[in-house]
């Protein structure tokens, strides 16, 4: 508590105040190391570099945050759907983590004000927001220890921007949204499927399957069956046409 006490006072007659005071009103945390938060916003191509030369970005913080927000959710998800098996849980935390969705609760939250990359006015339709949501949780998480960070996962992400009913409720065939996105759009989509014999786990296959648009590939997924890998593959084409295509009415696919 004295931490606290000490920490704000300090911030709120510095320099540092506004951006403090925005990091407070995002994350209903009172920041002990601002410097953690400043960095979880610095993306690479600002090519910033230490005084040994090593380049300072918020990769590292993104890959912890990463970690932090899939453990946190596969966690809660499995408190909260005794009945659900792997699979389905597997499918709800991945409609929840996709970049996209990432990328849409970061701008709802602010962080497109903290963001700093070169060139600013296409952020909203690259993977930035998203990373720096995750780089944030692992700012979080460093500075004040894991039980903050899931905190704020719970009440910022998971209670506040998701309807998990909603996301539960809804059975999506990712590989039927895709083909009728071709079809309205006139782009040829086809499935490239190959077989591999996986020798940790002998008795079972492992099929990775690559989506095209034309002569253009749009993904690729993995999956236990031909089927789970097509879904997988669309899925994640599906993202990434939201970052090509960015001026398209998707439909179909805004709820993702």
């Amino acid at each position: 508590m004295l931490k606290k006490i000490i920490s704000t006072v300090k911030f709120l007659f510095s320099n540092e105040k506004k951006f403090y005071g925005m990091i407070k009103s995002i994350t209903d945390v009172y920041p002990l190391n601002i410097e953690y938060y400043r960095l979880a916003f610095q993306h690479r191509s600002l090519m910033l570099k230490n005084e040994k030369g090593i380049q300072i970005s918020n990769e590292r913080l993104e890959f912890l945050g990463d970690a932090v927000l899939g453990e946190t959710i596969a966690y809660d998800l499995f408190i909260k759907f005794p009945d659900k098996d792997e699979g389905h849980l597997t499918k709800i935390r991945s409609r929840i983590v996709n970049r996209n969705n990432l990328n849409n609760i970061s701008l709802k939250i602010g962080l497109g004000k903290l963001i700093q990359a070169k060139p600013l006015s296409n952020i909203p339709f690259t993977h930035i927001p998203g990373d720096a949501l995750e780089a944030l949780i692992g700012a979080i998480y460093i500075d004040l220890g894991p039980k903050n960070a899931r905190n704020f996962i719970r009440k910022k992400i998971l209670s506040e921007q998701i309807d998990l009913d909603a996301i539960v409720d809804t059975d999506t065939n990712y590989k039927s949204l895709l083909i009728e996105w071709g079809q309205k759009y006139k782009h040829e989509i086809k499935f490239v499927t190959e077989e591999f014999s996986n020798h940790n786990l002998p008795e079972r296959e492992t099929f990775i399957a690559k989506v095209y648009a034309g002569e253009t590939l749009l993904g690729e997924g993995k999956g236990g069956t031909k089927k789970e890998a097509h879904q997988h593959a669309a899925f994640n084409s599906i993202d990434l046409i939201r970052l090509k295509f960015p001026t398209l009415t998707l439909d179909k696919f805004d709820f993702l």
